[in-house]
């Protein structure tokens, strides 16, 4: 009887984690599609002069910034990653990991560090002035233009490619460049003729990585007055009012992040590289000897000097010598709206991710497989896109909820859940459900089957086996993916300035807040504070590899 039984239960509890599932999943697509459906509905009189005056140049400035950035980026990723994994020289170690905290850093807040210390006045110019009686001409060093935006960009989102390329470079591809070095293949022909072939799907997914980073920022491009589209998405939505058309412009954004993911696509559709022998080891590095191995130092240096210790250094001159003005009554308010939302939106996500990521476990197949493909979707998306779709659709919920609250004795047209957190938090859900999916997923991958099935057998049930077999297994997974959203959450800036409701601060506008007010000296605390969260996550990141 017990036997009959099993599968009924089991069939209701895949049922409803799949549910779950497919409910998470909608909650995801449906803000996304609804911005695709904008390119269907009439225009309004305002979007065709912001089609014929303004959008031409919008694009042109967000294709510019992605081709250099992108450019550069890869340029210096990939010449990293290889002298890390091909060869040794003095910091090697240190650099392997250290090239990698850039990451903690959010653009925005170098953006407006590095423009303040290369300004006229900022440190270093200053110091050229006073104590060396040099004067550089204007605009020498200065990164308040397009040029500085891609400096910016490249230094600070580049390790996304250093750390793709280099694990690929020591684990996958080890036979072929040792075969190289065999026939008498030098360093330079090496890196063409077989590192850069072989590291090609490596590379290009790091690149799509800072491209759709690029395409999402706002911080940085507004700081610096480079026209993208993001920005104009902003300028239309609060400097003209017109939703309509900052929806078209997120629309056709969206098509574009589309049409790049399947340009990718189609580059890497016939190149697959597979080693001729079962046998895999990793690639041994060479010994670089005298002028070359401190070259690779200095040029390892010169990137982590630039990247990370130099505006860290920055901003705990500023906190240390100015912190205490700052540090007012609604500091306090400050960091508990931070802590505050990105906890609440973590949870979320983290419930929904472990629900999703069970249900794919259970039941695999091609529908389950499609449906966590869905789960990711939203971190290709640009912050503003999300916002957008997001605030349309709570828009949308307070018009067909109205008799209800005038039935609560609330105004004709009033807005209640288009002004509450529950509409941020929304947001901040499609934006990082794919880093806490995919933080579970690959815990569960690493947990066998086996133990899930013996429970079963044993006449368990699905939520018991969960529980008392599965959870403590993949807690490791679990505490990673909550750390790593919640750090990603509490950078956000383009999503939280858009869906916020009023009197709602967290550290990130308020530090951006300050800086575009030129009060940068009083944004170096609430950014600092920003840095050393971001830096929790990048460590869990490099913590299997530095064991």
């Amino acid at each position: 009887m017990k036997i009959t039984l099993l599968p009924r239960s089991a069939g209701r509890h895949v049922n409803g984690w799949t549910m779950t599932s497919v409910i998470g999943a909608a909650v995801v697509l449906l803000p996304i599609l609804y911005v695709l459906a904008c390119l269907f509905r009439p225009p309004n009189d305002n979007w065709s002069k912001v089609k014929q005056f303004l959008l031409t140049d919008y694009v042109l400035g967000s294709a510019k910034l992605v081709f250099f950035t992108g450019f550069f980026a890869a340029f210096i990723g990939v010449a990293l990653a290889w002298l890390i994994a091909g060869y040794t020289f003095p910091l090697r170690n240190f650099f392997k990991w250290a090239l990698v905290l850039p990451l903690a850093v959010p653009p925005y807040i170098a953006a407006y560090t590095y423009s303040s210390m290369t300004g006229y006045t900022g440190i270093i110019q200053a110091t050229l002035r006073n104590r060396f009686d040099v004067a550089l001409p204007p605009g020498t060093i200065e990164v308040m233009s397009d040029r500085g935006a891609i400096f910016i960009l490249t230094l600070f989102l580049f390790p996304y490619i250093f750390m793709m390329t280099r694990v690929f470079l020591e684990r996958q591809s080890a036979s072929f460049i040792e075969n190289a070095r065999l026939l008498g293949h030098k360093p330079i022909s090496v890196f063409f003729r077989v590192v850069l072939p072989l590291s090609r799907p490596a590379v290009m997914a790091g690149v799509m990585l800072v491209v759709f980073e690029v395409l999402s920022d706002y911080g940085v491009a507004n700081y610096f007055g480079v026209q993208t589209v993001s920005t104009a998405i902003f300028q239309t939505w609060f400097g003209m009012y017109d939703v309509d058309s900052a929806m078209k412009m997120a629309a056709w954004l969206m098509i574009g992040v589309i049409g790049l993911f399947m340009i990718e696509r189609w580059l890497r559709r016939s190149k697959r590289y597979a080693s001729t022998t079962s046998r895999s080891h990793p690639l041994r590095p060479q010994r670089l000897k005298g002028l070359a191995a401190w070259g690779a130092a200095a040029f390892c240096t010169v990137i982590f000097l630039l990247a990370f210790a130099i505006p860290i250094a920055q901003l705990a001159a500023w906190s240390i010598q100015y912190g205490g003005k700052i540090w007012r009554s609604d500091f306090a308010d400050l960091i508990a709206n931070t802590i505050k939302g990105a906890g609440i939106g973590t949870a979320i996500i983290l419930l929904i991710a472990i629900v999703s990521s069970r249900a794919a476990r259970m039941f695999d197949s091609p529908f389950m497989q499609a449906l966590s493909r869905m789960m990711s979707a939203g971190y290709s998306v640009p912050g503003a896109i999300v916002a957008i779709g997001v605030l349309a659709i709570f828009i949308e919920l307070d018009g067909r909820l109205a008799p209800l609250y005038r039935a609560m004795g609330k105004d004709d047209g009033a807005l209640v859940l288009s002004l509450s957190l529950a509409m941020l938090l929304t947001g901040y859900v499609i934006r990082f459900m794919a880093t806490g999916y995919g933080a579970l997923e690959a815990g569960y991958e690493k947990m066998p089957r086996v133990y899930s099935e013996a429970s079963r057998t044993l006449g368990r049930s699905s939520l018991f086996t969960f529980l008392r077999v599965e959870l403590p297994l993949i807690k490791g997974s679990l505490l990673s993916g909550f750390v790593l959203t919640f750090v990603e959450i509490i950078k956000e800036l383009p999503l939280t300035l858009l869906l916020r409701p009023f009197n709602y601060d967290t550290l990130s506008t308020r530090a951006y807040q300050y800086a575009t007010d030129e009060r940068v000296f009083d944004a170096a605390l609430p950014s600092l504070l920003l840095v050393m969260i971001g830096l929790v996550s990048v460590l869990i990141l490099l913590r299997p590899e530095r064991r």
